[in-house]
């Protein structure tokens, strides 16, 4: 953390006339109005005064201009600004044009998952006279979509001060980045005697099968099942037979004697199994993970190739399983839409992933849902 402040903002201008200008650099924007014309800026700071220029603010009604002053150990708030901003960009975001009034925009080079380090960015803005804004961690976001903003604050910075915030950004990873949403192939298995004998209609298939939509996913199979254990894990391996590198499963997830899905997935020999997330709605989500190490061969050879095929290698090793409690078949905006997204980028789920969840996990219910416009699951 640094702790280098600047007492007086103006030590680093000067007045002067207009007049007497010429050949200085104007140190900060000069707006120009004319009525039903014209409202904008009609000089930049940084702009060399012009001898024509003289006249020109003279109309603007400016007798006297402030120019800067910028020392050796100091920095230029443009400079700076992108000084800030290349220490702070990871993978799959690119700085947005020039600086504009001492701020450039981060975007994104790519859709996908915008991931930022909230403790590294506290100590970030902790170094004073400089400043990082960012869209929330794990939004889902588009190509060319804003996701942060930096600036130093005066207009000019000491260079101790940028030194310090960079070699903060440069600690590790990067502060900011925007992960690669891959398009999974899935297999759904939902359970329940209700809807396997017929006596209600499957309301969760419809559900599921449009979120993964919305990332692309194929959805190779849907199978029903009744309330046994070992029914839903022959299910679950055709599944893996045909490919899939996501199993879904909806319904089972409670305590009753019933709830059979989640030994299901134990039983198919799933490990780092977490279940239960601080997530309403979703508590009783369950996430867990299929080595290819303890497969079968067959499974094995075939999460090997997606690991030759796939660019984000990190999650290919292993068949993630989800399992979805009943509240994601009649809640509009659940733990699913948490976690999907996530899991897709290839971040591996475990119980501190989830009990992270709980600050900001509460969903507010809301007549009309607004999510992803709200505070739900950005704790």
């Amino acid at each position: 953390m640094c702790e280098i402040h600047e007492n007086n903002p103006k030590s680093n201008t000067k007045t002067i006339s207009v007049a007497d200008a010429v050949g200085t650099v104007l140190a900060h924007d000069i707006t120009e109005i004319t009525p039903g014309q014209f409202k904008g800026c009609a000089f930049r700071k940084g702009h060399i005064i012009q001898p024509e220029d003289v006249t020109h603010l003279q109309r603007l009604g400016k007798e006297h201009l402030f120019v800067l002053d910028v020392k050796p150990n100091e920095m230029h708030e443009d400079e700076a600004a992108y000084a800030l901003a290349n220490a702070l960009m990871g993978e799959g975001v690119k700085i947005q044009g020039d600086p504009r009034e001492g701020k450039i925009n981060i975007i994104a080079k790519r859709s996908g998952l915008l991931k930022i380090d909230r403790e590294l960015l506290h100590q970030f803005n902790m170094s004073g006279d400089i400043m990082c804004a960012t869209l929330h961690n794990n939004t889902v976001v588009k190509e060319g979509q804003t996701v942060a903003g930096t600036r130093a604050i005066p207009l000019v910075v000491k260079k101790e001060v940028i030194e310090c915030a960079v070699a903060i950004a440069n600690n590790g990873h990067k502060i900011i980045e925007v992960k690669e949403i891959r398009r999974p192939k899935v297999g759904v298995v939902i359970t329940g005697n209700e809807v396997y004998y017929g006596r209600i209609q499957d309301a969760f298939g419809p559900v599921i099968k449009k979120k993964l939509e919305e990332y692309g996913g194929e959805v190779s199979g849907i199978y029903f099942a009744p309330d046994d254990e070992s029914y839903i894990e022959a299910r679950l391996r055709e599944l893996i037979d045909a490919g899939c590198d996501l199993l879904i499963t909806t319904g089972g997830m409670s305590v009753d004697p019933d709830d059979v899905t989640r030994f299901a997935i134990r039983n198919l020999g799933a490990s780092d199994i977490t279940y239960g997330s601080a997530v309403l709605p979703g508590a009783m989500f369950l996430i867990a993970y299929l080595d290819s190490s303890t497969q079968p061969s067959a499974l094995s050879a075939q999460i090997e190739e997606k690991d030759r095929q796939s660019q984000i290698t990190h999650y290919a090793s292993r068949v993630t399983v989800l399992g979805i409690p009943a509240c994601g078949m009649y809640h509009k905006t659940t733990i699913f839409d948490l976690m999907l997204p996530r899991v897709l980028a290839g971040e591996k789920i475990g119980r501190k992933e989830l009990a992270e969840l709980g600050h900001g996990g509460l969903c507010m219910n809301c007549e009309v849902c607004r999510y992803p416009v709200c505070p739900f699951g950005k704790g």
